[in-house]
């Protein structure tokens, strides 16, 4: 009995699995064909490839278009042996099989008005039966504007708010405290909404969770396309334009000194190019460069902190 048991869990977590996969493979296509809109001239370019453990990905880079200098936004599912690394943070003491399937985007737009974008969407189990959702999307603009942020913030909590009310203020502190440069005492942007290992219990079922899940990444075109219409016509100079650069070193540093996803997806042998597909085409440091005192340099850098109540 307890054998038959273990089967329905595996049958049901196959069709539960190749359902989850084949939507982020739908909306890999969908959010490319978005963005080609909202950008107006470029195209992505697809690159697949193959893991050698199992499985394998589509990655698609835009490059040079009217808007977007250089976006990415890359589909995986990917299964096999669990690495140890991975054990060891979930706590394991036995081996185990894991799947894991999503879709990752970084836009990096040629204009520092248009704020660079991320977002993440991602489902994982493994073969004791456990499973999770994890994901969100963030916003680093080169200089905050107020009346975006608060726009932003109101269409990330809406999302929220169809599916629970607890989830936006959770979500939002999360991305807070993630998206942080401890070493320079920054936020990387201002923030959005950040959640992992969203597991089934009973109170909220895996469709449930994926409901959710699936609001969030449909909500990503429809935000940056609005993003896009209201800033990529403004014009910037040489001034603007370097502030761009250092503030895409930053970004940098965020995600080769903290993002986990980097840091366990090198660790583990992911696939290095899939992986640092979220990098800009150029950034730059300067030493010890601090903003003129009330420039608008200044000002943004004063919104790049943690808790700032963007929809009360």
């Amino acid at each position: 009995h307890r054998h038959h048991g273990t089967e329905l869990i595996r049958t049901t977590m196959t069709i539960q699995k190749e359902h989850i996969t084949g939507y982020f493979r739908d909306l890999q296509d969908r959010i490319c064909r978005g963005l080609e809109q909202a950008d107006g001239d470029g195209q992505f370019l697809e690159d697949h490839w193959e893991r050698p453990g199992g499985g394998g990905g589509r990655s698609r880079v835009l490059e040079n278009g009217a808007v977007i200098e250089k976006g990415g936004v890359g589909f995986s599912a990917v299964w096999g042996e669990l690495h140890e690394a991975m054990h060891r943070s979930l706590g394991l003491n036995e081996g185990a099989q894991f799947y894991a399937t999503g879709v990752s985007i970084v836009i990096h737009p040629h204009s520092p008005k248009v704020p660079i974008i991320h977002m993440n969407v991602r489902y994982f189990e493994l073969s004791n039966g456990t499973c999770w959702f994890g994901g969100g999307i963030d916003l680093t603009p080169i200089y905050v504007e107020p009346e975006d942020a608060r726009w932003f913030h109101q269409q990330l909590k809406l999302v929220c708010d169809r599916h629970s009310s607890d989830f936006y203020p959770r979500f939002k502190q999360w991305a807070d405290d993630y998206f942080f440069n401890a070493h320079r005492n920054e936020t990387r942007g201002i923030g959005g909404i950040f959640f992992d290992l969203l597991k089934p219990d009973e109170n909220q079922s895996i469709e449930f969770l994926f409901g959710f899940v699936r609001d969030v990444a449909e909500a990503f075109v429809p935000i940056y396309t609005s993003l896009i219409l209201r800033r990529s016509e403004e014009k910037f100079n040489e001034i603007e334009k370097q502030w761009q650069l250092l503030r895409r070193g930053r970004y940098v540093e965020f995600n080769l000194v903290h993002d986990r996803g980097t840091k366990f997806g090198l660790e583990t042998n992911g696939r290095t190019e899939s992986i640092l597909m979220s990098l800009p085409p150029l950034a730059s440091w300067k030493y010890n460069y601090h903003p003129k005192p009330d420039s608008p340099e200044a000002e943004t850098l004063e919104w790049l902190r943690k808790g700032v109540d963007w929809v009360r």
